[in-house]
Formats: C-alpha cells, sequence, structure tokens
C-alpha cells in the first residue's frame, strides 16, 4: 500500500518535470555501429528508427578509442586471461596485474607518485574529497563545478564551504581570505574542463593564489581538480588542462571513460595521501575495481596517445574543434569558442533547446540539450562533442543541417 501512494507522489514530480521540458526523456538505444566508411566516420543505429543512421557528437570519447582495433584486441586478451570481472573489491582479491600497471602509467603520465583507480569518475571525485574533509576543513569551490563535486562537498559536511565566481580568480582569493580562520585546512576545488561549456580554469592562476596563503592554515591549502573532460583531449599531449595552463595542482582527478574511451576514474597525487585514501574512501575500499581489461584497455590507449599517432589525432581534433565553432558562428551561432572539443550551442530558451535538439535528431544529427537545472536558467544549450574520429565531411554534415534550420 505504501509504494502506492508513492508512485502516485513520484508521477506527479514526474509529470511536472515533462511539462517544465527539465525531464531527461527516454534514453535513446544504440543497437549497432557501423564503422567509417569513404569520407565519413562511424555511424550509429538506434531502436526505433530503423536503417536511419546518425552522427553522434554527443560522445565524450574525444580520441575516438573505443572502437579502435588495437584497444578491442587488448581488451579481449585481458578478458581471456583474467575473466570478465575482478569478483571482489581491492583489498580482498580484487587487484590484480593490470591495474596495478595502470594506476603506475597514470601517475608516469601526470607526473605523480602514486595513482589509484576507481570505478567511475564520479566516484572518485567522492572518495577523494570526502575522505580529505574533516570537520576542521574549509572547501572554497567553483560555483560552476559538476555535480560530483557539489555531492562530494555536502556528504562531507565541513566546517564552511564558500563558492566563487566562475573562473574569477578575484573572487577566489576574496573567499580565500575569507576561509582564513574558518579551520585548519582548507581544499580549493575546481572543475579543469566545465563539461557544459568547453571552457577551463586557469590553473596556473588558481595554484599561485593558493600558494599565497598556504601558510594561513595549520593543514594549508589543498588544490584539487577533476579534470574528466580535459585528460586525453586537451594540451598537447593529452595531458590536460595542467598541460594547456602551466598550472599543477595537488590532486588531480581523471577519468578513463571520455578520452580514453573505456570506464573508470583515477586519481594521481603523492603516495601518502593514495595510502591514506585506500584506508579511508569507502567509496574505494566497499567497491569493486573495473574490470582487468577495462585497464589493459587503458594502458592500450595511454600506449597509442604517447605515440605520433597520438598526436596525430589530438592535431585532427583540434582542426575539427575549430572547424566546427567557425560554422555555428558563420551561421549565426552563439557558442563559446574555445580548444576544447566541448562546443556549445548557446539556445538560451528550454522550448527551444527542445525543439532544436528534436530537428537534429530527425535530420541525423545527435546533440545534447541541457536545460534547467542542469545548467543555469538563461543558459540552455546544445552540447556538442568533436571527436577525432570525425571527419571533415562530417562536420559539413553537422553544419548543413544547422543552416536548413536557420532557413526554415
Amino acid at each position: 500500500m505504501a509504494l502506492k501512494r508513492l508512485n502516485a507522489t513520484l508521477n506527479k514530480n514526474l509529470e511536472e518535470l515533462r511539462t517544465t521540458g527539465r525531464d531527461k526523456g527516454v534514453e535513446l538505444v544504440i543497437k549497432e555501429v557501423k564503422k567509417a566508411k569513404g569520407k565519413f566516420g562511424p555511424r550509429y543505429i538506434l531502436e526505433g528508427y530503423g536503417e536511419q543512421e546518425f552522427l553522434k557528437m554527443n560522445a565524450n570519447s574525444y580520441l575516438g578509442m573505443s572502437m579502435n582495433p588495437e584497444v578491442v584486441e587488448a581488451e579481449e586478451k585481458a578478458a581471456q586471461k583474467f575473466g570478465v570481472g575482478p569478483g571482489a573489491v581491492r583489498f580482498i582479491s580484487g587487484t590484480h596485474t593490470p591495474h596495478i600497471e595502470l594506476e603506475k602509467k597514470l601517475a608516469e603520465f601526470h607526473e605523480r607518485e602514486a595513482g589509484m583507480i576507481f570505478s567511475s569518475a564520479y566516484v572518485t571525485s567522492l572518495g577523494v574529497i570526502y575522505p580529505l574533509t574533516t570537520k576542521e576543513t574549509v572547501v572554497v569551490s567553483d560555483e560552476l563545478n559538476h555535480n560530483c563535486i557539489i555531492q562530494a562537498m555536502r556528504l562531507s559536511r565541513p566546517a564552511a564551504k564558500l563558492i566563487y565566481k566562475h573562473n574569477d580568480m578575484n573572487d577566489l582569493k576574496a573567499k580565500m581570505e575569507e576561509a582564513v580562520g574558518k579551520g585548519k585546512r582548507c581544499i580549493v576545488v575546481t572543475d579543469g574542463i566545465f563539461s557544459m561549456r568547453g571552457d577551463f580554469c586557469p590553473l596556473d592562476e588558481l595554484t599561485e593564489i593558493c600558494n599565497k596563503f598556504d601558510d594561513k592554515f595549520e593543514d594549508g591549502v589543498i588544490t584539487i581538480a577533476d579534470d574528466s573532460h580535459g585528460v586525453g583531449a586537451f594540451g598537447k599531449t593529452g595531458r590536460g588542462t595542467e598541460e594547456f595552463t602551466g598550472g599543477k595542482v595537488d590532486v588531480l582527478i581523471g577519468t578513463l571513460g571520455k578520452a580514453f574511451g573505456v570506464n573508470g576514474g583515477y586519481v594521481v597525487a603523492s603516495k601518502t595521501v593514495l595510502d591514506y585514501l585506500r584506508e579511508s574512501a569507502p567509496m574505494y575500499i566497499y567497491s569493486n575495481p573495473i574490470t582487468c581489461s577495462e585497464a589493459a584497455a587503458t594502458l592500450k590507449v595511454l600506449e597509442i596517445l604517447d605515440s605520433e599517432v597520438g598526436v596525430k589525432r589530438l592535431a585532427h581534433l583540434a582542426k575539427m574543434t575549430k572547424k566546427f565553432e567557425d560554422g555555428l558562428t558563420s551561421l549565426g551561432f552563439e557558442t563559446i569558442e574555445g580548444p576544447h572539443p566541448v562546443v556549445p550551442l548557446m539556445v538560451r530558451d528550454t522550448a527551444e533547446t527542445t525543439k532544436l535538439v528534436n530537428y537534429l535528431t530527425e535530420n541525423g544529427v545527435l546533440g545534447t540539450g541541457l536545460n534547467f537545472p542542469v545548467v543555469p536558467k538563461g543558459d540552455e544549450e546544445i552540447r556538442f562533442q568533436v571527436n577525432a574520429d570525425h571527419t571533415e565531411a562530417d562536420i559539413d554534415f553537422a553544419l548543413d543541417v544547422l543552416k536548413k534550420y536557420t532557413e526554415k
């Protein structure tokens, strides 16, 4: 009986989301992937759309590695050797050689003492921020940080939390001054790349400001960046926002599930910090790790990324991103220009965003409509994500669909 009453209440909540255009809607189901052919990159077949082919411009797989034959082969070989799942959490019997090798490689990739993998990037942020936040910790956060950071702060219950204006380093400085005296430890946390907009945190400026306040806290100022959208897709060699800006944080969080095209999350930092997290992060202690095959696949991606092939893919990705941005601007659309392959088309209206997303889908282009509360009111947008599998013909195809929309 209780569930009957709960269902009635939840249905009202769902109807409110639908009528206001804030629901996520029915999930599109991919039933087939068609490999690149001729001048076009991969195409996707969806349930309910017959044999219509779709250009996928809403995927985080920026390097286009998820279908790479070498990566697929590495994953298959590891599955044959170790099985399809770890079978236990890490401290019991779930740690395998590929996990250790991947953590070592990630640490080397980011020039840190140690690395540690989690089941996802979202869980990584929770598993890092929560254990490092004490009752005498002040947390200072960018107002547009990802939901995982927001939830980690809520879970952590710090002595105080201060929110500075997006990428406003003057306001960060003001909040740091306000934080002095409110706790023994200060954590400053930011996204590297802000996933809804594609802009980046000036980590060089942020770390410089934080260093000036370090001696005003007993445990110092700890800088944390979640660069899940940056690593593998940003910077000349794919080292992310740190490489692009020249700033280096104390604790760097990344993902294996975006540019690397696999699954899982990770953190790199000092060995002491990670030794502590292995003993105190419940998201690590009580959850299975990624599979051995996923770890092996990521190791192959890192090998490719650190080769001439990887550098060429990054250069092509940057070229296609610029081509798409320039195309949007020439068609009269508003965007937030930048070197990262997240390219937002700013619509600034919920109904119009939904209308344009539907038109794109009807014409074979997949983009993500983002409405309040995912983004602030007035910042409604369609988020496009370019990847290294996209060709010039693909970008022209997407721009042509948008051009026809403006001519309706």
